[in-house]
């Protein structure tokens, strides 16, 4: 799979698809994904940030490179401590790949260990992209194996991949993630909702690779999950920029002390279901990152914000996507999240 990533840094096992689908509006995609469509038999028409946008992601990524830094380390300290020197990264296409370069480049750092790193595809409803896990095993053993994310929203992801990995025992399912606000997991480098800046944008922070896709037409059974390489946009990448501001903060010494809120963000979702009548839960996003998705890739019905975030600049494209696509933002007492998504239903869309 190509990207415009290095080599030494990511092996994607993925199939290049690029030329093979044709990516569709927002709100077709919408119609279909709940009309019963599947969102990964389709890919979307990737978003063209306007320049007041970009503006407000050069200003997230310069005040939160230090915060991203720091769980970056933290993360790193935690995944040495469980799985020792041979540790393999795995990262989850597409959002958890920066994650896993900056792992690898602060282990490197700091322990001097050159770790691989491997990304693969899993997706929610359709499990993980077997034939990759099954080639990674063919050159590792299965109790090195960390898979890594980027945060966690309400755990979808997380329980897939424990329902994924069952057949395979010798692995374990446990996700490392930078940001885990649900409160479900302590391999994460902080339980706070914090800002990582490469959430702001798609591909172009990605390495222009595409979200992953799983179709029986252009996917065989013996391949890898697909993805699209976007290299029209390689005037616009700015992967190893986004790569490079965090890692000039690495420290050796990451530790804080922190105290998550009580309960589970999915308790939260689902308080915030019955609020709103939303029978999906599917249809509420929480947190930076999700919401972020639910800006750029769907068809949003409203943005609620923390009581306590009104002024939080790490919300500060968040403020800026609804303005431009005309969300409604509403105040709401979150616990566990400083804003969360909601798309609209198929009815209202």
């Amino acid at each position: 799979m190509k990207s415009s990533y290095h080599k030494e840094d990511v092996i994607l096992l993925l199939k290049d698809i690029t030329g093979l689908v044709k990516p569709q509006s927002t709100e077709e995609r919408e119609r279909l994904i709940q009309s019963g469509r599947h969102y990964c038999e389709m890919l979307p028409i990737e978003y063209v940030p306007t320049e007041k946008y970009m503006e407000t992601y050069r200003e997230a990524l310069k005040n939160y490179a230090e915060p991203v830094a720091r769980a970056v380390g933290i993360l790193a300290d935690k995944i040495i401590q469980r799985k020792g020197k041979k540790v393999v990264l795995v990262s989850l296409a597409r959002a958890g790949i920066p994650v896993g370069i900056l792992l690898k480049r602060y282990i490197k750092w700091k322990y001097q260990i050159e770790v691989l790193h491997y990304s693969i595809s899993i997706i929610r409803g359709k499990g993980i992209d077997e034939n990759a896990v099954n080639y990674i095993l063919k050159h590792h053993r299965g109790k090195d194996i960390q898979f890594v994310d980027g945060w966690v929203g309400k755990g979808a992801i997380l329980k897939e991949l424990e329902r994924a990995m069952a057949p395979f025992g010798q692995i374990s399912p446990e996700l490392a993630v930078i940001a885990d606000p649900a409160n479900i997991t302590d391999l994460c480098g902080t339980h706070e909702d914090i800002l990582i800046p490469s959430s702001c944008l798609n591909s172009t922070v990605s390495g222009l690779v595409s979200r992953t896709f799983l179709r029986d037409d252009i996917i065989g059974k013996n391949d890898f999950h697909g993805a699209v390489y976007y290299g029209e946009l390689i005037d616009s990448d700015l992967s190893y920029g986004f790569i490079e501001a965090i890692e000039k903060e690495f420290k050796k010494e990451s530790h804080i002390r922190e105290d998550a809120a009580e309960g589970t963000g999915i308790d939260e979702v689902r308080k915030i279901a019955g609020r709103y009548g939303i029978e999906d839960i599917n249809l509420v996003k929480p947190g930076i990152g999700e919401t972020t998705r639910v800006l750029l890739r769907r068809v949003p019905w409203k943005i609620l914000i923390s009581d306590d975030c009104k002024e939080d600049v790490s919300l500060s494209h968040i403020f800026r996507l609804a303005e431009e696509k005309q969300v409604p933002v509403e105040y709401y007492p979150l616990k566990h999240y400083k804003t969360c998504g909601i798309i609209k239903k198929l009815a209202d869309a």
